[in-house]
């Protein structure tokens, strides 16, 4: 007989909020972030159907979306505020994270300079790393 499985992790009842991106983002979230020490936010989803692909995990492609995400609303937050985009970004895949798993990316400011903030992250269920996102922005100098 199977142990009863336990309920899945609910983010909102520890103190994350949704985050309000109107637009693709709301199409595959919802994301939910909160705010961490020195001010960067962490981000997360909690996998459902419409993010599994045809082996029944997460996709590939949603992971890469949630820390774009991250990573590029961390950016934005390291810039001062400044509209920043997305010029290069790399994903390394390590396991996979299944229906029912809360996903988690804590943005890591690598570097800043007066044009490009360099981020990286890495994406976890629990504990246990699920991928590694290393990116590039360019800040713009136009207002968003």
């Amino acid at each position: 007989m199977n142990a009863p499985s336990s309920p899945p992790y609910d983010p909102l009842a520890h103190g994350w909020e949704r985050f309000q991106d109107a637009g693709f983002i709301d199409l595959v979230g919802p994301i939910v972030t909160r705010r961490g020490e020195g001010g960067l936010r962490a981000f997360g989803v909690t996998a459902e159907t419409k993010h599994a692909n045809l082996i029944g995990v997460v996709h590939g492609g949603m992971l890469m979306t949630l820390a774009d995400r991250a990573l590029g609303v961390a950016a934005w937050d390291a810039a001062g505020g400044k509209p920043s985009v997305t010029v290069q970004f790399d994903m390394q895949f390590v396991s996979t994270a299944k229906m029912g798993d809360f996903v988690a990316v804590e943005p890591e400011l690598v570097r800043l300079t007066s044009s490009l903030v360099f981020m990286r992250g890495t994406l976890k269920v629990g504990d246990r790393a699920v991928a590694a996102a290393n990116g590039l922005w360019k800040i713009l100098s136009r207002p968003a």
